[in-house]
């Protein structure tokens, strides 16, 4: 049976015929908890995207995982590329993850006191890692780049920061900013509730665009604490950046004296063990990370040189404490996870898979000649409906190509294959997946596809 999925969907894939429309899955219970959960929750949902607002129906509601797959309230089973948005590069449920958190649990759930959990989890992250030297675990990644960006600021004595449209980093203050209207501005709130002038303190420039960058260092002469930048920018697409872009950054910041700082919460021991610093092979001045780390339990943490730590309080001035930074739990799932990643050839196997599982639906769109691009990086992927080669910035996406991805997203879930619920999400492949569960998986994409392209959305 393998075999003959493989000869039907493997590297000399030929275009199929699609089996027709499905009918869509049953969501009676998860449509009676969705509107009891709006009488408790703003949208009826504890963040936003989960609302379903992009794709069609209600929300489902999960009610448990286990490896590659989810089943939600109405028993709906589905292979998962969503993986809690990242964290979950093993997959759901792993035994080693479950086992390690359940003694931690025997003993405590929190102390708001040092434990040597967290001892031993940064010790496996600092020694494999050569672009840190000293770490701080907090409680999310939003957490860790607000904590990033002061001592930013803290070191280089400045207030500006420079991000780039597109680039998500967290719901803080300083950086829940948009584009202003001109190629190099001052951020504009992209949220009710964010001062004007926390806004005026960041500045929003296009990915990709030197003139830009070298623009704004020449309008704000050493003002400038920190340019940040995903690692690889992935919650807005997935723009893929040239090395030299990258080296640009590092080498322009430099200049100036101002930091480089990589968001890692998403690419972090996802590409690699280290992370895009190790894909690009460039040092920035701090790094953050997330997701991955906490194993599927809550976490962040932010590291750098020793010199730019020694600022963090209580041996420097720059402040930030947390009652919950270190759970014991959380560190026990992620040295769990962290452990597994450690082992031989676990990337190389993690990303081949998903390579070939990303080639073989990039050829089949190819031969049909669907105009969709899947662009991937190690284990992450991106449906583009384009004809675009690459898409390196967040103006070259087609806000009316979401309405494909819409009618993708809804024929996927009718055919058990679980994505994000917006577009301009990433999927990711976990070591979970198994080959069977991928070629069920390219079946079941093939079809979709087939089916949006014969039916296509009005835009």
């Amino acid at each position: 049976m393998l075999n003959s999925l493989k000869k039907a969907f493997g590297g000399n894939d030929e275009p199929r015929p699609s089996s027709g429309k499905k009918g869509d899955i049953v969501r009676e219970k998860s449509a009676e908890l969705y509107e009891k959960a709006k009488t408790y929750f703003p949208g009826g949902v504890n963040s936003p995207v989960r609302a379903f607002k992009s794709v069609y129906g209600t929300p489902l509601f999960i009610e448990r995982g286990d490896g590659c797959f989810l089943w939600d309230a109405d028993g709906n089973q589905f292979i998962d590329f969503c993986c809690s948005w990242g964290p979950l590069i093993l997959g759901h449920n792993h035994p080693r993850i479950r086992e390690k958190v359940t003694k931690a649990l025997e003993k405590g759930l929190s102390f708001g006191a040092p434990t040597a959990l967290e001892n031993e989890l940064a010790e496996l992250i600092i020694k494999h890692n050569k672009y840190i030297e000293k770490i701080r675990f907090v409680s999310s990644g939003t957490e860790a780049v607000m904590s990033a960006i002061r001592l930013a600021r803290g070191y280089t004595a400045r207030d500006k920061i420079v991000k780039f449209e597109g680039c998500y980093h967290g719901h803080s203050d300083s950086l829940l900013v948009k584009a202003g209207s001109g190629l190099v501005t001052f951020g504009e709130t992209s949220s009710a509730g964010v001062p004007k002038a926390f806004a005026d303190e960041t500045i929003v420039i296009p990915l990709d665009d030197r003139t830009a960058l070298e623009t704004v260092f020449s309008d704000f002469k050493e003002q400038i604490a920190a340019v940040i930048i995903e690692g690889i920018p992935s919650n807005n697409g997935l723009l893929i950046q040239e090395k030299e872009y990258i080296q640009f950054l590092r080498d322009i910041t430099k200049e100036n004296g101002s930091l480089l700082i990589f968001d890692e919460v998403i690419t972090g021991f996802r590409l690699g063990f280290e992370g895009a610093a190790a894909h690009y092979d460039i040092q920035p001045d701090i790094i953050t990370y997330g997701k991955i780390i906490g194993g599927g339990m809550p976490v962040g943490a932010y590291g750098a040189s020793a010199e730019l730590m020694r600022l963090i309080s209580p041996d420097g001035g720059v402040y930030q404490a947390g009652t919950l930074s270190g759970n014991p739990v959380a560190m026990a799932a992620g040295i769990a996870q962290l452990t597994e990643l450690r082992t031989s050839n676990f990337y190389k196997n993690l990303n081949t898979k998903a390579e070939e599982f990303t080639g073989a639906i990039q050829r089949y769109v190819k031969a049909k000649n669907y105009r969709v691009n899947i662009f991937n990086v190690g284990s992450i992927f991106w449906f583009a409906f384009t004809d675009k080669a690459h898409i390196r910035a967040a103006g070259d996406i087609d806000p009316a190509s979401m309405e494909y991805y819409k009618a993708f997203h809804r024929e996927l879930l009718n055919r058990g294959i679980y994505l994000g619920p917006s577009g301009y999400e990433v999927g990711f492949v976990s070591a979970a997946h198994s080959k069977i569960e991928l070629e069920k998986a390219k079946r079941a994409i093939f079809e979709s596809l087939d089916e949006v392209f014969r039916h296509k959305p009005a835009v």
